[in-house]
């Protein structure tokens, strides 16, 4: 305080009257505590033109707390003065220590407040602003803010609620924060500039952007003044995360509180919405600073420049380029190298060539960035004799080649796969330029995608003879590549080597290799060395928990895959959209519908906008598990935001509406990719060629099936499959041996849905022998039957009465181990009844029953007929009164036959209960036909 004051009277008084009393001031400079009245009685003095008097009288007794006068000077100093008030310093210092101590020795309570009553002078502002600031958990610190509250029946000063605020920002707790924001609000006073500043910036610092972004809203929230520096910073952070809609609000927020907005700003933002490809938005932003009359500066071009060209707007990069040169601004190495690169990516070479030739005129020592930027532009086109010309040129410039040129090169040979060529460059290289990491790195890390990781493991050996280590960048393409390879225990052995002083893991490490052991099914040890990293004291991020998730899934440990979700949650670990998209996809693989969809709704919930990845796995997610019909309404959600549909999402839509029965909306969807320059897949025509042949339009799928191989498309066995099932099923089986017939000749193998596609086709048309010689035929190649097939095989020969080879397929079905279904159950117990088996059947009957199943009408019908034939008259109407009580239709036949066999058993009370029960049957089919 008395510092501040004392340089407010440096500032008041004239250059006169600081003259005459300059010696007295620089004494009281030295004094700790000045009072507000103090400095109000001198600038009173000072402005009436009064003469100053010295100090020693001005400051009278009463103008002290303690009410005791200063002592005479002594050696032109006031030693008394001086010394009291250091003691009085002290004894602050001293009791805000003992305070915190009592606070930071046990919880809240009635002891503590006992123990705080001890401390007289506890209650002086400047000792709990001093308290409050020393205190290293919030709730600590509010509860000794509200206790002083009560005790003083007084609210607290401005410096104790930025205190608190400080508090919150240094500990990173927000809890409390619009709670205090409001309380200051109703006071009339808000956090100063620098509380705000340190608030932001600490969440900054952690990364915690989101919260810091809170803060700002719930500060405007009530009314106050966020600080110009806590915009800025929390823009600048937004920025490298590219977070470009927050950015904007907060820069529109800037210029609604009459804050000066700067070209330096204009360029931040962008720079960010440029570099994402959000062009208009970036457009629109220049026109904005136009209008506020700033004048783009070079720097604001080249940023221009470098990130319009990179997201393939080359020729609005061309548009800056010739536009600083009419606005007067000469381009610099900068300007040039970075247009020189976004004509390269663009394969542009022509221009480029030109563009650098113009730069190169110009100057009498090469630009070496622009060479650099060449020599890639070239490498990446495959044109490395002129990448070798450029070198040449450099040096009779006079001017060596530098690593970073040699790397690039290295580079480009690395991604065509020229690993001997390669070699022989970095060979010669060592004449112009020491390789650094970068380079023994880039070798590496092509040796390693090669497959020739004892060559990439010998450059590993060079690089240490050459007096460099392995950098974690190394460290990490060796483990990488390692795993990918599926030498895991080799990549563990290198993780377990580390030198940790010279090498520390980072989370690309400890990524690759859990990655790698979760992927080949080792998600046990995977998690170990996911501990590992928290003991390292390293925070996972989502990319880590996306490795766990999949791979515990993956292996059919889904309460695994959960769990780690929620340890996730609890670390505080925001999930981005990335993991909750592949966690969805999981667990509708899972077959966990409602949580799927629960997940969907998460997304939201996160403050993430659903993408068209989202939307895919969703609509699949539905269609699998039999809600294809959702596909309708969430097709025209994704329409309705915006979103462009890819290959994925229209084969998911695509499939779909296929499933639902909306073929031709799936066709016209289908026109929809071509003219959008997508190219349908195999996953596409297989939809749609099978949603037609499901409705009998054959032709158009056959079509459709021709269109898919003139266009080169891999077609596969299921849609192979789905032609001879439609072909089948209307009986053009003859087309349906053709299409089996091209598939065998493309050096497909039919599958066991091929075969019983058939099968049922045959079946249908009582081709019953031809049936019998395709299953032969099926289990020749190797192709074993299923349930199914048995099934279809069991009612076909029941069909054409052939119940004796039935029941042989019947045991060899259940000598196989399969299961029959409720078909195959029905139809055996059918055909066993109908042919005299009565005791099999009834057996069979029962078994059924026994083991859960529910006959059909048909079941029960066949049984009572049968029954009835072999003279078990009781026992058939036993199960008729079973089949009315299930409720199951009894047929007029069976009725009869039950009739007949209970008149000649002389049962008159049942045959008359029968009689009663057909003559209704009669009277409601009468009804029936003439109603």
């Amino acid at each position: 305080a008395a510092s501040r004051y004392s340089a407010s009277l440096h500032v008041l008084v004239d250059h006169q009257a600081l003259h005459c009393c300059n010696h007295s001031l620089t004494k009281c400079a030295h004094m700790k505590i000045l009072s507000r009245s103090q400095v109000l009685k001198l600038r009173f003095v000072l402005k009436c033109g009064k003469k100053v008097e010295p100090l020693t009288k001005r400051f009278s007794s009463s103008s002290f707390s303690n009410g005791v006068p200063p002592s005479s000077e002594m050696n032109g100093k006031f030693t008394p003065f001086v010394e009291e008030n250091s003691t009085k310093v002290e004894g602050i210092r001293k009791t805000v220590f003992d305070v915190c101590g009592v606070l930071e020795k046990r919880a809240w309570g009635p002891a503590v407040e006992d123990a705080l009553n001890v401390f007289d002078e506890m209650l002086q502002p400047e000792i709990v602003v001093g308290v409050i600031r020393r205190l290293k958990e919030v709730n600590v610190a509010l509860h000794f803010f509200r206790w002083v509250e009560r005790k003083t029946e007084e609210a607290h000063s401005p410096e104790a609620y930025n205190a608190l605020l400080v508090v919150m920002a240094r500990t990173r707790n927000l809890v409390y924060l619009e709670q205090v924001l409001e309380e200051m609000s109703m006071a009339g006073f808000g956090p100063d500039n620098n509380t705000c500043i340190e608030l932001v910036g600490s969440f900054v610092k952690s990364q915690k952007l989101r919260e810091a972004f809170g803060i700002i809203e719930a500060m405007r929230k009530f009314k106050f003044r966020p600080a110009f520096s806590a915009y800025t910073t929390l823009i600048g952070a937004l920025s490298a995360v590219h977070e470009c809609d927050a950015m904007l609000t907060l820069f529109n927020q800037m210029q609604e509180l009459g804050y000066e907005v700067n070209i330096h700003l204009f360029t931040t933002l962008i720079r960010a919405f440029a570099r994402l490809g959000r062009v208009d938005a970036a457009l629109s932003l220049l026109d904005e600073m136009k209008g506020n009359s700033f004048h783009a500066d070079l720097v604001l071009y080249n940023v221009c420049i470098d990130c319009f060209g990179k997201v393939g707007t080359v020729d609005m990069a061309w548009k800056f380029f010739h536009e600083l040169k009419a606005q007067g601004l000469v381009p610099d190495d900068v300007t040039y190298t970075s247009m020189i690169g976004v004509l390269c990516k663009a394969e542009r070479l022509d221009e480029a060539v030109e563009l650098f030739e113009e730069l190169d005129r110009n100057r009498s020592v090469p630009c070496v960035y622009a060479y650099n930027t060449m020599i890639m532009g070239y490498g990446s086109i495959g044109k490395f004799d002129e990448a070798y010309d450029l070198l040449e040129r450099q040096k009779r410039k006079g001017c060596i080649p530098s690593v970073v040129a040699y790397n690039c090169i290295l580079t480009c040979l690395g991604r065509k796969g020229k690993v001997d060529e390669a070699l022989r460059i970095y060979e010669e290289m060592k004449k112009d330029a020491a390789p650094n990491l970068a380079t023994y790195n880039i070798l590496i890390d092509m040796l390693c995608k090669e497959g020739q990781l004892e060559p990439a493991l010998k450059v590993q050996e060079a690089m240490k003879e050459a007096g460099l280590f392995p950098n974690i960048m190394t460290v990490n393409i060796m483990i990488d590549r390692l795993c990918k390879a599926q030498r895991l225990d080799d990549a563990c052995s290198i993780f377990l080597g580390l030198d940790h002083k010279l090498c520390t893991p980072d989370a690309v490490t400890f990524c690759s290799l859990i990655e790698g052991l979760g992927r080949h099914g080792r998600v046990d040890d995977a998690y170990v060395l996911y501990e590992k990293m928290l003991d390292s004291d390293q925070s996972p991020n989502a990319v880590v928990y996306t490795c766990l998730i999949r791979n515990f899934f993956k292996c059919g440990r889904k309460e695994d895959g959960h769990k780690i979700y929620k340890e996730m949650m609890h670390r505080g670990c925001s999930p981005d959209l990335t993991l909750l998209n592949i966690y969805m996809d999981c667990v509708f693989k899972a077959g966990e519908i409602d949580r799927g969809r629960a997940l969907f709704e998460e997304i939201k919930a996160q403050g993430l906008i659903p993408d068209v990845r989202s939307y895919s796995i969703l609509i699949h997610g539905l269609v699998k598990a039999g809600f294809a019909k959702e596909t309708y309404k969430l097709f025209y959600e994704m329409k309705e935001q915006g979103l462009h549909l890819d290959t994925r999402a229209y084969n998911a839509v695509i499939d779909g509406f296929c499933k639902s029965g909306k073929v031709n909306k799936a066709y016209q969807l289908l026109e929809e990719m071509k003219t959008k320059g997508l190219q349908p897949t195999v996953v596409t025509y297989g939809s749609v060629i099978d949603g037609l042949s499901k409705i009998d339009r054959l032709d158009e799928a056959y079509m459709l099936f021709e269109e898919a191989k003139s266009k080169g498309v891999d077609l596969n066995v299921v849609i192979y499959s789905s032609l001879i099932d439609g072909f089948g099923k209307v009986g053009r089986i003859d087309e349906a041996y053709l299409i089996l017939e091209e598939l065998m000749q493309k050096g497909l193998t039919p599958n066991t849905f091929t075969w019983n596609c058939l099968l049922d086709a045959l079946v249908k048309a009582e081709e019953i022998d031809e049936a019998l010689v395709c299953f032969q035929n099926m289990k020749n190649l190797k192709c074993s039957p299923n349930e199914i097939t048995y099934s279809i095989m069991i009612n076909g020969l029941c069909k054409v009465r052939k119940f004796n080879k039935a029941f042989v397929f019947w045991q060899e079905m259940k000598k196989q181990g399969l299961k029959p279904n409720t078909i195959t159950y029905t139809t055996m117990i059918t055909g066993l009844a109908r042919v005299g088996n009565v005791q099999e059947a009834k057996g069979l009957f029962e078994r059924f029953k026994g083991s859960g199943g529910i006959p059909d009408s048909a079941c029960y019908n066949a049984m009572i007929e049968g029954l009835s034939s072999v003279n078990k008259a009781m026992d058939a109407y036993t199960l008729f009164e079973e089949t009315r009580l299930k409720g199951c239709r009894i047929y007029s036949k069976t009725c009869v036959i039950l009739l007949d066999a209970l008149h000649k058993a002389d049962c008159l009370e049942q045959a008359a209960i029968v009689g009663a029960v057909l003559r209704e049957m009669a009277k409601s089919q009468h009804a029936t036909k003439f109603s």
